[in-house]
């Protein structure tokens, strides 16, 4: 078995948009990840190309790479949360991006791996990992042509099911399934009967597609299949349903999924760790599972580079799982309730009703659109200013430069120091070859979403991902000590 001479930094397993967006992070800081990924090349197989769609924290989370514009050009904006037949309307939330984007992840990884290729991102399709090993220095990838990767960090990206995971011996703890759905894309001699239909055990739906085929979702009463699904089961559960199969003739894809859901015990042991739906799963009500996977990569980006480079020591990759694990439960738990709504008897029907009386109040339906949009997250960094640990917002900045936003600053994923005090209030030369330092002036109200207006701070360190780490009230007490925290040691001077 040959063995690669060159050890490298981090290898990434799966090149779906989780693995692809962590690749353009560790880029941006410049560090060279190796991606794997089993599928031959960058197409996507019909279920998952279909779907998808980007929630307002995504889309500011582009938008602070500088590259939002290219999804927005090709999807459409639209409000699309909601819970109990209640939408969550963000249109008056204080972020400029009050909206959803409606894109099917063909597209969405299409853009995406564009602007990875151009910072330097080719991922090795055709490439499976089989198996992998870890030791106090590294670890040993095993792919399936026999030539063996060693890398100091990898990172699964690799779905539900992830061999990574397994293989690092991560728990995935959970609740079992208790709806399952068949989806596919048919020929139909007959008039299908377009639109949603609810019963007792979930959402059934047929929609049309190009030229006359037709993409449905259909309960499947087998919780407990293992098979693959044939023509055959896809007749009797469209029948169950409808009670007519529609003159179905042929199917291109029929696939299943359920509400199982579960979330890794921890998002790392040593040297492997876990992003997307390799650390978390869920029913795909409500469209969470791809913008939870972009937002693990974001966090985890700008951290595991600068653990790779030294800069800072190894346990800050333990702040990953500290701040990106109780994240997703919220939405998990979000997710069940919302699938849970979903069933079309009558008792849940008499819930759906009272929940949303209950969202006629404004303040009950903004907490579900913060949290359904990820607009509301909020890292636990310590008691102290409403920003700590929650988005900048993109406020429009007056530099000795010219007008500037704040996410503008964010493009190349470097932390930044926004002083709004006097300018060249703060040192930041022993870290300044991590932080950048902007003198700026603002003189608008700062206004969260969910929390509304909170104090005017007089300076923010905000992280790569776009997280407040740090803010100034008229002095510098505890600067030093959150660089030290999320930058590593000051520099030798």
């Amino acid at each position: 078995m040959d063995k690669e001479a060159a050890k490298h930094a981090v290898v990434i397993v799966g090149a779906g948009p989780t693995g692809m967006m962590l690749a353009a992070e560790l880029a941006l800081a410049g560090v060279e990840a190796v991606v794997l990924e089993r599928r031959p090349s960058a197409e996507i197989e019909s279920s998952r190309a279909r779907a998808g769609g980007l929630h307002a924290r995504t889309i500011e989370v582009l938008d602070q790479r500088g590259v939002a514009e290219r999804f927005l050009e090709e999807g459409e904006t639209m409000q699309v949360g909601a819970f109990a037949g209640v939408t969550l309307d963000l249109g008056d939330f204080p972020t400029r991006h009050p909206y959803g984007l409606a894109l099917a992840q063909q597209y969405t990884e299409r853009i995406l791996g564009a602007w990875a290729s151009e910072i330097g991102v080719e991922p090795r399709y055709g490439s499976e990992m089989t198996g992998l090993t870890q030791d106090d220095d590294g670890v040993d990838i095993h792919p399936a042509d026999g030539n063996t990767l060693r890398a100091g960090y990898v990172v699964g990206c690799d779905g539900g099911r992830s061999l990574v995971r397994k293989l690092a011996g991560i728990d995935f703890p959970g609740w079992g399934a208790s709806v399952s759905s068949i989806i596919a894309e048919v020929e139909m001699q007959g008039e299908p009967e377009f639109g949603f239909r609810n019963d007792a055990l979930g959402v059934n739906a047929m929609r049309p597609l190009e030229g006359g085929r037709v993409g449905l979702v259909v309960r499947d009463e087998n919780l407990d299949r293992e098979s693959d699904l044939t023509l055959e089961d896809l007749r009797a559960a469209i029948v169950a349903v409808w009670g007519s199969d529609f003159g179905l003739v042929s199917a291109d894809m029929i696939s299943r999924f359920t509400d199982a859901t579960r979330q890794a015990a921890n998002y790392r042991n040593g040297r492997v760790l876990l992003a997307g739906d390799a650390a978390h799963t869920h029913y795909p009500a409500g469209g969470q599972g791809l913008n939870l996977g972009v937002q693990d990569a974001v966090n985890l980006g700008w951290k595991l580079a600068q653990v790779v480079t030294g800069a800072a020591p190894a346990d800050l990759l333990d702040t990953y799982h500290a701040e990106r694990h109780p994240a997703a439960a919220r939405v998990l738990k979000y997710t069940m309730a919302l699938t849970a709504l979903q069933r079309g008897d009558d008792r849940t029907r008499a819930l759906t009703e009272i929940v949303g009386d209950l969202l006629d109040i404004a303040e009950a339906r903004d907490r579900l659109a913060g949290l359904a949009s990820g607009l509301d997250v909020h890292y636990d960094l310590g008691e102290g200013h409403p920003l700590l640990g929650r988005r900048i917002p993109d406020l429009d900045l007056v530099t000795a430069d010219g007008p500037l936003r704040v996410y503008a600053l964010l493009h190349s994923a470097r932390a930044v120091l926004l002083n709004l005090g006097e300018s060249g209030e703060f040192d930041i030369a022993p870290w300044a070859d991590r932080v950048q330092a902007v003198d700026a002036t603002y003189d608008g109200a700062w206004e969260l979403p969910v929390l509304g207006n909170v104090p005017a701070p007089t300076a923010v360190l905000i992280r790569p991902d776009g997280y407040v780490a740090w803010v100034g009230e008229g002095s510098d007490a505890g600067l030093a000590d959150a660089f030290a925290t999320w930058f590593g040691p000051a520099a030798a001077t």
